[in-house]
């Protein structure tokens, strides 16, 4: 009989609705079982003008899906204009279920603007939810959600939507030994386009 092992993964990703922008951000670690891979992990990934997205898992895996969606949204735009992100959800689940029989090991929060903003949380099978206004993935989403789950409220402001995104990734990087690095990454999507902050900025909320 075959064993069947279950496939962990070791980062903290978070994304929220605030009023006006969609916010990401994630922690820096990337890991190999026991062992730092990398301090500078880059776990966010902007996608167009209006989109970026998290990843948990498997790194290969992720960018391979990444230059897909890139390479499929400027085609898009040249026929047609800016994908909407409804759109751009339904693309990235066709994509992860018509492989689900070899899938991407990874968790994905796509987040953008179009006429509002947008947060998705996607499975590695293709399964996608925009019903709640936070998520999270990766090993340290537990203590993540936490603190989303009870600070959260809907109308924040950009300045308070970067500042919980902050203290939840913070605090999966003190529980969780598989989260950390140097620093945190963060990017804001509003009606002005996708802009990651600098670490300069991101120390102000830290």
């Amino acid at each position: 009989m075959t064993e069947i092992k279950e496939l962990k993964t070791g980062t903290t990703t978070v994304g929220i609705v605030c009023k006006d922008a969609a916010i990401i951000g994630t922690d820096k670690k990337a890991t190999m079982g026991y062992m730092v891979e990398s301090k500078e992990a880059q776990k966010i990934h902007q996608l167009d003008k209006h989109i970026g997205i998290t990843i948990a898992g498997s790194v290969a895996d992720a960018q391979a899906v990444v230059r897909i969606l890139k390479a499929q949204f400027k085609l898009y735009a040249l026929e047609r204009g800016a994908i909407t992100l409804k759109g751009a959800a339904n693309l990235l689940s066709n994509i992860l279920h018509g492989n689900k029989y070899y899938p991407f090991m990874n968790q994905f929060i796509l987040a953008g603007f179009d006429t509002i903003p947008h947060v998705y949380s996607f499975d590695p099978v293709g399964a996608f939810d925009e019903k709640d206004k936070f998520y999270s993935t990766g090993s340290g989403s537990p203590f993540a959600y936490g603190v989303l789950e009870s600070q959260y409220k809907e109308g924040l402001s950009k300045e308070e939507g970067i500042a919980l995104v902050v203290v939840a990734i913070k605090a999966a990087i003190q529980r969780d030994i598989a989260s950390g690095g140097n620093g945190l990454l963060i990017s804001i999507i509003d009606k002005d386009g996708y802009r990651a902050l600098s670490d300069a900025e991101i120390k102000k909320y830290m």
